[in-house]
């Protein structure tokens, strides 16, 4: 396939890198111009425990993307979820009439893509590997995840089955769905309880693991799902992620189970922290809360689903990236406590 990495960043950058060692047509455009200068002079480099290896990419940045005049049927959208819209705008003078944008992020994504580019140019997708950009030109891949393609319609297309032949090559496990709304109404649940571990310096696997947060841990993804549930979304299980466990009502064993699994999951992953943790305590930078799990909010209200502990959370990494407090395992308790006042 001839396929357009739109951010090659630590999903963009993973992916491709695996597809041009293949033999697919890979072309690279991010806005980082160290990272684009040194991927087509040094080359990019993945490592970690899964593999090492460099592959000699060509890069661009959008600016001199525009200058070869090149389309592409297939663009693979791996930006952060709140540079999705202006992505959009940029990407569309790449895009042929009948091509599709792929989603290779966090959140409802899809959403915004179709309302920028029509829902017939838009593909599914969900993705939930460990990766982090490290420095131009380097990328750690720290652990496998599920990877998920489909159309939003549920139909199996033509385009979807190329699509995921490709992306078998990447990772062996990646599958088609009819429900990909299911998938990502479950990351977002799941998402929930990672923006949450961001609150603190701990690994994700020593938070869930946590017993003191059981509660905060569960209460987190119900809300969530509550919400799917009364938009008729049919949530679907991922990486130790049961979706029937954060249910109204659902028993304690099978809470207590899920994030025992979550847990084992993420102990196999090289990558400790979240993409979220990254942006805070790293690259003190904004995270992708504004897009990921502040539109639940108003989704909630049409529903009258009340959401609590998500508001809470979304105040307290707003104050985190405004400097107003500091990462620290305390801020759960605070979380826990302002939900229930």
């Amino acid at each position: 396939m001839n396929i357009l990495i739109w951010g090659a960043g630590a999903i963009g950058g993973t992916v491709g890198a695996y597809l041009h060692r293949v033999g697919h047509d890979i072309t690279f455009v991010d806005v980082v111009d160290g990272h684009v200068d040194v991927i087509n002079s040094q080359g990019l480099i993945i490592e970690g425990p899964i593999d090492t290896f460099n592959i000699q990419g060509k890069a661009f940045t959008p600016e001199t993307l525009a200058t070869t005049e090149q389309t592409f049927e297939t663009i693979f959208l791996c930006v952060k979820a709140h540079h999705t819209e202006e992505a959009c705008k940029m990407l569309e003078p790449f895009l042929t009439n009948n091509g599709c944008v792929v989603s290779l992020q966090n959140g409802l994504n899809e959403t915004i893509i179709a309302d920028a580019l029509g829902e017939a140019r838009t593909v599914g997708c969900f993705v939930n590997f460990g990766a982090d950009y490290l420095e131009p030109g380097r990328i750690h891949y720290g652990g496998r995840g599920a990877v998920v393609v489909g159309e939003l319609d549920g139909q199996n297309s033509q385009r979807v089955q190329d699509i995921h032949r490709a992306l078998l090559e990447f990772d062996d496990a990646a599958i088609v769905t009819d429900n990909i709304w299911g998938y990502l109404w479950s990351k977002l649940a799941y998402g929930a309880m990672l923006f949450a571990t961001a609150l603190t310096n701990e690994s994700i696997a020593d938070c869930l693991a946590n017993p003191k947060y059981q509660q905060l841990f569960t209460e987190l993804p119900q809300e969530v799902m509550r919400v799917a549930l009364a938009r008729d979304i049919q949530p679907e299980a991922f990486n130790g992620f049961d979706p029937h466990a954060f249910m109204p009502g659902a028993p304690e064993d099978k809470i207590k189970t899920s994030l025992a699994e979550m847990v084992a999951f993420n102990r196999r992953s090289a990558k400790t922290h979240t993409g979220v943790w990254r942006d805070l305590a790293v690259r003190k930078r904004k995270t992708e809360i504004d897009v990921q799990l502040v539109p639940i909010l108003p989704l909630a209200a049409e529903v009258s689903v009340a959401v609590p502990y998500l508001e809470k959370l979304v105040t307290l990494i707003h104050e985190v990236e405004d400097g107003v407090v500091e990462q620290d395992l305390k801020l759960l308790t605070v979380l826990e406590q302002r939900a229930n006042t």
